[in-house]
């Protein structure tokens, strides 16, 4: 039977406990979500600032009729790269769909020709996202991979490289694990040897930093950096900030960019709105901070095994994928809303329930999942 893979994968999946599936979700904010008719606190969000719980007022086109390099970029599009150029410090902006698009397009445009990539050579921390690491592999460039934030391991792979073009990637944050990549000797490394930076601040946008601006608030300034704004900007897209030689190089050969519809007028106008509510989110961010400090103090205290992280991600590992997915049950049970993390999203025998925190929830919020994760775990 023709097709016949598709079965057997499936089964394959199930077999493992790895066989994923969407829920619908009735009604959901930063500190709830309703599911089935039922309400559980949410603890799966990567509303981090609550800022999607904000009301609206849309008065942009829905859509913008064709891709950016026919009649798609608009005065709003301008308007905003311009917006998020000088918030950063760069001279330039290029807005995508999403951060998944951004982060492929920008690798495969940067070494799409093979000449180039035969010159070329990708250092990718291994836990970095799926997108990174798609982008690599459809690049024509070489993709070497370091161990997780190890700086002497990345030192080394750089030292036993002839490429004449270097481009190290990783992530701010990371979305997993919820730890910062060491950027400041990342970026030295990279300095010593003539190697570019790419840095992935999906989850440190609006988190880290005194004005939510991300990693380029510890003092790193990449020559690449991707900001998403479906996290704690709780809107949709994302934007790739570099220098003018690079963004044209990206408006000659990102195939994403060239040959997709543009961001709607519409979405850009809520992100504008959304990136000046991020900015402005003082107190949000200090309620997140305090959220994070009272979890991570009362959990040591409870004995529950969180990993390293003073970000709003706050993983438990549990090794199994069958553990987690039992854990995740019975918290559901206790209204508790968790969700399993499964190979191959994370590493064999590493599956995890990933605490997301935000500055919506309460320490009375925080202590029931406390409590049912001492019972479910």
């Amino acid at each position: 039977m023709a097709f016949e893979f598709i079965d057997a994968a499936l089964n394959s999946r199930a077999a493992a406990s790895l066989l994923r599936h969407r829920q619908c979700i009735d009604k959901v904010s930063a500190r709830e979500i309703e599911v089935d008719g039922k309400r559980y606190l949410n603890f799966a969000s990567n509303d981090y600032l609550a800022l999607a719980d904000q009301p609206l007022n849309l008065t942009g086109q829905p859509g913008s009729r064709s891709s950016a390099l026919v009649t798609g970029f608009q005065s709003v599009h301008a308007a905003f790269e311009s917006q998020l150029c000088e918030a950063f410090g760069y001279d330039k902006a290029l807005l995508f769909a999403s951060g998944f698009a951004a982060n492929t397009s920008v690798l495969q445009a940067l070494f799409n020709d093979p000449a180039v990539g035969r010159e070329s050579e990708l250092f990718q921390d291994k836990l970095n996202h799926a997108s990174l690491l798609d982008g690599a592999l459809h690049s024509q460039a070489k993709l070497t991979r370091f161990n997780h934030n190890d700086v002497g391991h990345l030192r080394a792979r750089l030292e036993k490289s002839k490429a004449k073009h270097k481009l190290i990637v990783t992530e701010g944050v990371f979305s997993m694990d919820g730890d910062c990549a060491p950027l400041a000797d990342i970026a030295q490394l990279a300095k010593t040897h003539n190697a570019w930076l790419m840095v992935d601040d999906a989850h440190a946008l609006g988190v880290v930093g005194d004005n939510g601006l991300g990693s380029i608030e510890r003092g790193v300034k990449p020559e690449l950096l991707v900001i998403t704004f479906g996290k704690a900007m709780a809107c949709q897209g994302a934007a790739v900030l570099c220098s003018e030689r690079v963004q044209q190089y990206l408006l000659q050969f990102s195939r994403e960019y060239i040959y997709s519809t543009a961001m709607s007028p519409m979405l850009t106008d809520i992100a504008v709105s959304q990136f000046a509510q991020l900015r402005g989110a003082v107190s949000q961010r200090a309620a997140l901070k305090d959220n994070i400090a009272y979890f991570t103090q009362s959990a040591a205290q409870l004995g529950i095994a969180v990993m390293p992280s003073d970000t709003a991600i706050q993983p438990i590992v549990l090794g199994s994928a069958d553990n987690a997915l039992a854990a995740q049950q019975q918290l559901k049970e206790r209204g508790i809303w968790l969700t399993a993390i499964r190979p191959p999203t994370v590493p064999q025998n590493a599956a995890r329930l990933r605490v997301t925190l935000t500055a919506a929830h309460t320490t009375q919020d925080i202590d029931a999942l406390l409590n049912a994760l001492k019972e479910a775990i």
